[in-house]
């Protein structure tokens, strides 16, 4: 990260980060859903660390629940120093919900999600907790007059 990155406080603002975890998850979910994705909301997203000018930041991003069109991508972000060889930091965690669109912009079919491991099998159940509290949330607040 350079200095244009950086906010009032001289750390990298965290809307940069944010671009970084949104793009990461628009790849990972176009290639899954093989095709265009996009992103439908973006929540619990942790800032753990600051990120400072001079570190190389990475992002990683998998699929952690697909459903008809939309896929939950779980995001982490670390970094380190590019003048150290120090372990890389994590300084940020995301899960976006992306939709799979078709030329008009119309939600399309999605493969279904493929969890093999017991990491993954945890990843599935604990996105689909969060699918339920959005719906939840979302019923709440269109119930409110």
């Amino acid at each position: 990260m350079d200095q244009h990155h950086t906010n009032l406080m001289g750390t990298v603002h965290g809307g940069r980060i944010l671009n970084l975890i949104d793009s990461a998850a628009g790849v990972v979910a176009s290639r899954h859903s093989e095709g265009p994705a996009v992103t439908a909301s973006m929540d619990e997203t942790l800032f753990l660390r600051a990120v400072r000018v001079g570190d190389v930041v990475h992002v990683d991003a998998r699929i952690t629940w697909a459903g008809r069109s939309s896929m939950e991508v779980a995001v982490r972000v670390t970094a380190d120093r590019w003048d150290r060889a120090v372990a890389p930091t994590v300084v940020a965690t995301s899960h976006l919900v992306m939709v799979a669109v078709d030329d008009d912009g119309k939600p399309r079919p999605v493969p279904p999600l493929e969890t093999g491991t017991e990491q993954e099998q945890q990843a599935f159940h604990q996105a689909q907790i969060r699918r339920e509290h959005r719906l939840a949330l979302r019923a709440a607040l269109e119930a409110q007059p």
